[in-house]
């Protein structure tokens, strides 16, 4: 008996190191069993990391979601409106339209991007300390930039919250660590609707008033508040495990936080898989061809990760050598749909970074993925006392015990959500019933 009551003791308490892993490899099978097999990855059997950018940029694989089961998926977690999402949007004159439009409103002066951003972060950060979670502490950051740049007037604190609810509810479905909450949604849809002759630009006339609003929510509301608040946490987390990276990036110039941006985006990419519909055969060789149709699943961290030498080691150093050097495309390619914030994203970037380390010491024992689930767990020490008090070894082991154990919960949180979330995706078919009414 005592030995069966210390055999479960054993098995409960290892549960942190050994069932994630399995549990991350079991949702990966349901997701391919329900997505079906139609994918072509890259790199690959078919194409290798040495052509990674030529069939990225070829003319023939600019499909974005007609024919991609992986459309359903995207469109279901991105919804409302994901036909009216730029990233979604096939090449044609309405892309054209929302992509001109996009540029307009991104096309800041350098200065005022960063001292929007600077101003942004200040706001958001006064007061704070202790322990928080980064991608939390981001997003109210993000919002109040990406309301000010659409509509040149500070954010009311309505809009705020606003944008970050829908913001949290598209990424954290997304992780599949909870369900879509669509009324969180709607709601920022309304507010939009109404302020759609506050926009500091023309928006593209063809499109409706409805679709405006989905527009504005799914480019500046959605993804760039998301996308922005995941980069950041991966920043700060990294700064928070390497200390000597921290205090060096506090007192450097900016070429060295630049560096370190973009080692972080080497090793964090957002991305990790982005499909591509061919619209036309592409001749690899004279024996290989990929045909119409295809789907080409463009894997992010693989490309990123070949070629370099222990690609798993976090080394701004990398970048003291010219980045074309390096498998390194944190943006996507010019010649198929990159981040239309591709240059101003690591500006903004910077000047909020600068403001962190200005105000903080960082520290964390939390585990750091590429997905970061749990958000980002750090404790912020202020800097701006008289003897700034370093985190106690406790408060780190106490986090790094906790966020084990939490992960063995949301391990199998992500199990069941995720398996329901494919499998009602591919049920409600939002993007093949899209299509098939045009």
């Amino acid at each position: 008996m005592l030995i069966a009551i210390a055999l479960a003791v054993a098995v409960l308490a290892s549960l942190p190191w050994w069932l994630p892993g399995r549990v991350v490899a079991l949702r990966v099978k349901v997701f391919n069993r329900i997505n079906g097999d139609e994918d072509i990855p890259v790199p690959g059997d078919l194409v290798g990391v040495d052509r990674f950018k030529e069939v990225y940029s070829h003319p023939m694989a600019g499909g974005r979601s007609r024919g991609a089961a992986l459309s359903d998926l995207f469109w279901y977690w991105l919804s409302p409106g994901p036909e009216m999402h730029q990233e979604h949007v096939e090449a044609g004159d309405r892309y054209d339209a929302v992509a001109r439009t996009t540029r307009g409103l991104l096309a800041v002066p350098r200065a005022e991007a960063e001292e929007l951003a600077r101003r942004c972060a200040a706001r958001t950060l006064d007061g704070v300390h202790g322990e928080v979670r980064l991608r939390d502490l981001m997003m109210p950051i993000w919002a109040e930039f990406s309301y000010e740049l659409v509509f040149a007037e500070p954010c009311p604190r309505e809009a705020r919250e606003l944008i970050v609810g829908n913001a949290d509810d598209v990424v954290t479905a997304l992780k599949c660590c909870g369900l879509r909450h669509m009324e969180r949604r709607h709601r920022l849809t309304r507010y939009l609707l109404g302020r759609l002759s506050r926009v500091r630009i023309p928006l593209p006339a063809d499109l409706s008033p409805q679709e405006q609003a989905f527009y504005l929510q799914g480019t500046f509301f959605n993804t760039a508040v998301v996308q922005l608040s995941e980069a950041m946490a991966h920043v700060l987390m990294v700064l928070a495990q390497h200390r000597e990276v921290q205090e060096r990036a506090r007192h450097a110039g900016p070429r060295y936080l630049d560096h370190v941006i973009a080692e972080t985006l080497r090793l964090y990419p957002l991305f990790g898989i982005a499909h591509r519909v061919t619209t036309g055969d592409i001749e690899l060789d004279e024996h290989t061809t990929i045909p119409a149709g295809s789907v080409l699943c463009f894997n992010y961290p693989a490309f990123h990760q070949a070629g370099v030498a222990d690609p798993d080691r976090f080394d701004p150093g990398r970048f003291e050598q010219p980045a074309k050097e390096l498998n390194h495309i944190p943006f996507g390619v010019a010649a198929n749909r990159p981040c239309p914030a591709w240059r101003l994203a690591p500006i903004m970037m910077r000047a909020a970074t600068r403001e962190v380390l200005r105000r903080y010491a960082l520290a964390s024992s939390a585990a750091h993925t590429r997905s970061l689930p749990n958000r980002g767990p750090c404790l912020l020490t202020p800097l701006n006392t008289p003897e700034p008090a370093r985190p106690s070894p406790a408060a780190l082991a106490w986090m790094r015990l906790r966020d084990s154990w939490e992960d063995v919960w949301r391990s199998l949180v992500q199990l069941v959500l995720g398996t329901y979330m494919v499998w009602d995706a591919r049920r409600r078919r939002l993007c093949e019933r899209y299509f098939l009414d045009r």
